[in-house]
């Protein structure tokens, strides 16, 4: 599973001009679910990303996970994070899991999450979306649970 984490302000999705989600201080975080991903992977991944401390504390310290600060988060389905770009100008997605097992693994990190205590909204599976953000510093991580699964 792969996701991209963006500090912001805010941050909304709509489908057909229709806000279909939004958060306010939090994470908007692209998720991928990749071929063999399982469900140690959404546990591991919604693990690190409730936990990760990427907000300033009292003393200008990035000291304080979206639980300290009562974010919120916006979660929206990217398979185009699977890109693989190794080969010619046109990138393939092959890496991606198929649309029904990305799907459910999408829906059980959006739970997982929401059972952290983190209100969380989502874009629709699968369409278009048009996402809005400020991004906050910016501040954005990259998280791969083939890395994060890895002994140090």
């Amino acid at each position: 599973m792969k996701a991209v984490i963006q500090r912001v302000q805010n941050a909304s999705v709509k489908v057909n001009g229709e806000t279909v989600g939004k958060c306010g201080k939090g994470f908007l975080v692209l998720l991928c679910v990749m071929q063999g991903d399982t469900e140690e992977d959404i546990n591991v991944l919604s693990a690190k990303i409730s936990k990760l401390r990427i907000f300033e504390d009292e003393n200008g310290k990035i000291n304080k996970s979206i639980t300290d600060v009562s974010g919120e988060m916006l979660i929206i389905s990217q398979f185009t994070l699977a890109a693989d770009c190794r080969h010619g100008n046109r990138p393939d997605f092959l890496q991606a899991a198929p649309p029904q097992t990305a799907n459910e693994y999408y829906e059980k990190f959006v739970q997982e999450i929401i059972n952290c205590g983190i209100h969380a909204e989502k874009g629709i599976f699968g369409e278009h979306m048009d996402v809005s953000l400020i991004n906050d510093g910016p501040f954005t991580v990259l998280l791969d649970t083939n890395d994060l699964k890895k002994k140090k």
